[in-house]
């Protein structure tokens, strides 16, 4: 094949393949237009040393595009995103636009539902709080319960000041007593009820569980002896 036929080829090629994009572009654009419901999630930039109470999680939004462009839209490809950045502490309502939501450029947005939420900023902190073992189960053979020790007896966290004053202590994960007769060590993870309190460190803390068996009971006294009087 020579050059010139080459070229000419590779025009032809060049040519089938923007005439078949205008003809699936065209084809999309004449589709009927359709409508979705999308829950999409929620994103908070928050500014530094500030942390949302009880965010909301997802808000419904409703787009409209070509059939074809709705029916491949993945909810993933939607994010609300909400920019904290000028607030301090507070409660504040936040109304939500097409600014906040970050969706394909074939689509375009309805409505959000609902179009504001409430969102309450207060000061994250990072201090340490007492570890309290979670002891379950009864020991062994009459054992009894002593107090257990904790190493580290406190741990490093971040979170709401309200939330860290209510909560006054973490626990760890429960320690069973079961089939324990004798003091015992056990490597636990340390819990945190409310997601909102992040442990820092340390994530695991030693905890010995003081056992005291059962003392044996003293043996009774011995029985008196009684002589004998010969007779006189």
């Amino acid at each position: 094949m020579n050059a010139g036929a080459q070229t000419w080829g590779l025009r032809l090629l060049a040519l089938g393949v923007a005439v078949g994009l205008w003809v699936n572009f065209s084809f999309e654009a004449r589709e009927a237009p359709s409508e979705r419901l999308i829950e999409a999630s929620v994103s908070y930039n928050r500014p530094r040393g500030f942390i949302v109470l009880d965010p909301v999680p997802s808000v419904n939004v409703r787009l409209r595009g070509s059939s074809k462009a709705v029916r491949r839209l993945s909810p993933f490809q939607v994010n609300v995103q909400v920019d904290l950045g000028r607030y301090r502490v507070g409660s504040y309502l936040i109304n939500l636009g097409p600014e906040n939501v970050l969706l394909p450029d074939n689509l375009e947005l309805v409505e959000i539902e609902p179009p504001a939420i409430r969102v309450e900023l207060e000061q994250e902190i990072t201090q340490r709080l007492p570890v309290v073992p979670k002891l379950t189960g009864e020991p062994a053979g009459g054992s009894t319960v002593g107090e257990p020790a904790v190493l580290p007896n406190q741990v490093l966290v971040t979170g709401p000041v309200s939330r860290l004053a209510r909560a006054g202590s973490l626990s760890t994960e429960p320690i069973s007593l079961d089939g324990h007769a004798l003091t015992f060590d056990a490597t636990v993870d340390v819990v945190s009820l409310d997601p909102l309190i992040q442990i820092v460190q340390p994530f695991k803390v030693l905890v010995r569980v003081a056992l005291q068996p059962p003392q044996p009971e003293p043996p009774p006294p011995p029985a008196p002896r009684h002589g004998h009087r010969g007779k006189g």
